[in-house]
Order: structure tokens, then C-alpha cells, then sequence
């Protein structure tokens, strides 16, 4: 499942950078995140950066995006590809 970030943003600018898959964005009024581009980190890190640093606990999982762990790995696999 694709992460989002909530109205509680403070647009502190901490996410954006962690984020491997650059699926952090700034948004028009707070930051944003690509659900074809957020993998939660699965491939990278065991835990989703953005919401490890994250000091208002805006990021939550995205109910519109269900995946799996399998098919967040895959998408990394297809973001990662070498072409």
C-alpha cells in the first residue's frame, strides 16, 4: 500500500530528501507522495523513512493503494531495473 501524507504536513521538508524512490514531492499546499512511486521503502530500508522522520506523524498508509509486500517489492524491482 502507497503511503500519503495527511493535512497535519507542517511542510518541514525532512521527507522529501529520505525518500529513495523520490516519490516525495511538493504539493500546492503540503508535500505529496506518487503512489505509482512509493514502495514504503520495501527493497531499501525496513521501515519507511518518511515516517521514521516524520515529527508530526502525518504519513499513513493510503487505503486507496492496497498492496501487498510482494507487489511493493515488485514495483521496486521495476523502479529499480537497470534498462
Amino acid at each position: 500500500m502507497a503511503l500519503k501524507i495527511t493535512e497535519e504536513c507542517i511542510n518541514c521538508d525532512v521527507c522529501e530528501p529520505v525518500c529513495p524512490n523520490e516519490a516525495i514531492y511538493v504539493g500546492e499546499l503540503i508535500y505529496e507522495i506518487d503512489p505509482q512511486l512509493c514502495t514504503e521503502c520495501v527493497g531499501h530500508f525496513d521501515v519507511p523513512q518518511c515516517v521514521e522522520i516524520c515529527p508530526v506523524d502525518c504519513i499513513p498508509k493510503d487505503p486507496n493503494y492496497p498492496e501487498t509486500d510482494d507487489e511493493l517489492m515488485e514495483k521496486f524491482k521495476r523502479l529499480t531495473q537497470k534498462p
